[in-house]
């Protein structure tokens, strides 16, 4: 819980959770290892992308985590790039992640909204909406993203004001 920071129970609930939505052929959780000791995790999950044509089965990246002891030694950039390259073989189109910009664009991420998708939620920042199109990807894949039920159930989409 220490590497999900201020929001520890949430994210560790959603991924209790979506831990049972994960087959072998849909999903994906990924760890880091270092002497033994887990040190960092990813997680992809299925939700749809509700595109004119029909829904499309996509994968939402989240959560991902290391441990504060090791950050800036690219546990977290390992385990992305490998889940994108496994989802890319399992002929993923397209994988979404609500997250910051800054870090998430070194794996070619981009704000989802300039490619023609839509947010589930006006609590998510524009520029935390972010999309990947693998080889998978077709042009008329666009619309609105549909995450999956357990992260509304957690409460896990977006921001919260506190004050509100």
């Amino acid at each position: 819980m220490r590497a999900f920071g201020g929001h520890g129970l949430v994210v560790a609930d959603l991924v209790d959770t979506l831990r049972d939505t994960i087959t072998p052929t849909d999903g994906l959780s990924l760890v880091a290892e270092h002497d033994g000791q887990i040190v960092g995790h990813v997680m992809f999950t299925r939700s749809l992308l509700d595109a004119p044509r029909r829904l499309v089965e996509v994968q939402v990246l989240s959560p991902l985590a290391v441990m504060p002891e090791h950050h800036k030694r690219g546990v977290g950039s390992t385990l992305v790039r490998n889940g994108l390259k496994t989802l890319a073989e399992r002929a993923v189109p397209l994988v979404f992640v609500e997250g910051d910009p800054g870090y998430y664009s070194r794996f070619g991420f981009a704000p989802g909204g300039a490619q023609g998708f839509r947010k589930p939620s006006l609590r998510i920042p524009d520029g935390a909406f972010q999309a990947i199109g693998l080889p998978e990807y077709k042009p008329w894949m666009t619309g609105t993203l549909v995450y999956a039920e357990p992260f509304w159930r957690h409460d896990a989409v977006g921001l919260r004001d506190p004050g509100a």
